[in-house]
């Protein structure tokens, strides 16, 4: 704290100041802290990545790697420098007030399991407190997050429902869908009506609350291997949506075939065609690829093989590769320049895959049971039997 202006050295010494506001709840808080604690990791030698910001990674000349995650106030801290991180301790407990939790078991709702076989997160507990919370405890499960029938509009002549619950209920969907990619596109769908939710949309929201039920225990698994190379899976709906026939862009991204990020999104724009559709996914999975090559080149993780795209569509990777501007791209100009840059470049090599192998296919439209566990196997979301194991 400092003191206010006009107050200084002549001032009574009886005179006090009364605090109105605590820095604790304030919208400038979380950037005074964030911050501090830069300037106290920097002081130590360590570098923020220019990838995510909430990244800082130390290396030493023979130890090796120290990294550090922050959220706020929760830090994660790993890496093969036994000696740098007991320093790192000592160090921190001298600037804040820090208390060590040990080996990571559970972080921000995230249960964390560590067996031979890799690292296997999940929310189960989470899942179970989201069935307490909506009475849905003892309902009957259902094979998939949303009926693939389902085409959900604005609805407006259907009964209005409780917007804080809604908002709520989809809000808590939202967070559980950072460890399960298989109800990432129903989530992405029922957060589109918000603002003015009506009973189809509640039901749908609930839908997935039921496949939940019968899924507690999936989640992740990072599996221990020495491969490092990136690849990812794009695909489009193309004019899936019936309130304004936007496209929705669907990509996961694998790191030495384990599962990282992925992500189910609406297109900003109206697609032209299914090729356009597709070709924007492209260009959103090649982001991705890109921006996890920094995080890995700030790690000193580093692959001679080229980034693999995999695209069920063989008209955009023919856009993709055709240096020739025609007049059914023109729209897509920027997009189309992005890719050929980084085709050339060699970073990025682009491979057709059958639309049935295609694991992104779950991220942009609902799918038969059959064809979504097919998918939800081959993307590594072990069921829950593997928790058993962690």
């Amino acid at each position: 704290m400092e003191l206010p202006l006009g107050y200084g050295e002549k001032t009574a010494t009886n005179t006090v100041c009364k605090l109105k506001k605590a820095l604790y709840g304030l919208k400038q808080s979380p950037r005074a802290w964030f911050g501090r604690f830069t300037k106290v990791m920097m002081s130590l030698g360590f570098k923020q990545s220019q990838g995510d910001h909430t990244l800082f990674i130390k290396h030493s000349k023979s130890r090796g790697v120290t990294v550090v995650l922050v959220y706020v106030d929760d830090i994660i801290v790993t890496g093969d420098d036994e000696e740098e991180q007991k320093l790192l301790s000592q160090h921190l407990a001298k600037n804040f007030e820090i208390k060590t939790l040990g080996k990571l078991k559970y972080f921000l709702g995230i249960e964390v399991a560590h067996s031979k076989k890799g690292i296997f997160i999940s929310q189960q507990k989470y899942i179970t407190d989201l069935l307490k919370e909506t009475g849905k405890t003892a309902c009957k499960p259902v094979n998939t997050p949303i009926d693939p029938n389902l085409k959900l509009g604005n609805a407006k002549e259907d009964t209005a429902v409780d917007k804080e619950m809604y908002q709520r209920l989809v809000g808590r969907l939202i967070y559980l869908s950072h460890t399960r990619p298989d109800v990432a596109f129903a989530v992405s769908l029922v957060s589109q009506f918000m603002h003015q939710p009506k009973e189809i949309h509640l039901q749908a929201a609930l839908r997935i609350v039921q496949y939940l039920k019968g899924t507690p225990g999936r989640g992740i698994l990072f599996e221990r291997n020495g491969n490092a190379n990136l690849e990812a899976y794009t695909d489009a709906d193309y004019a899936g949506s019936i309130v304004d026939r936007r496209s929705t862009t669907g990509y996961c991204t694998f790191l030495g075939g384990n599962l990282v990020t992925w992500r189910s999104k609406k297109q900003n724009v109206v697609a032209r065609s299914s090729a356009e559709a597709e070709f924007r996914a492209m260009a959103q999975g090649i982001c991705e690829l890109l921006w996890l090559k920094i995080i890995l080149e700030d790690l000193r993780i580093k692959s001679d093989n080229p980034m693999r795209l995999y695209c069920d569509n063989k008209s955009a990777i023919s856009i993709a590769h055709n240096p020739v501007q025609h007049d059914r791209t023109k729209h897509i100009e920027v997009d189309r320049h992005f890719i050929k840059e980084t085709l050339d470049s060699g970073l990025i090599c682009t491979l057709y895959v059958p639309s049935q192998d295609n694991l992104s296919d779950i991220l942009t439209k609902g799918l038969k049971s059959n064809y979504f566990e097919s998918i939800v196997s081959k993307g590594k979301i072990p069921i829950h039997q593997l928790e058993g194991e962690c």
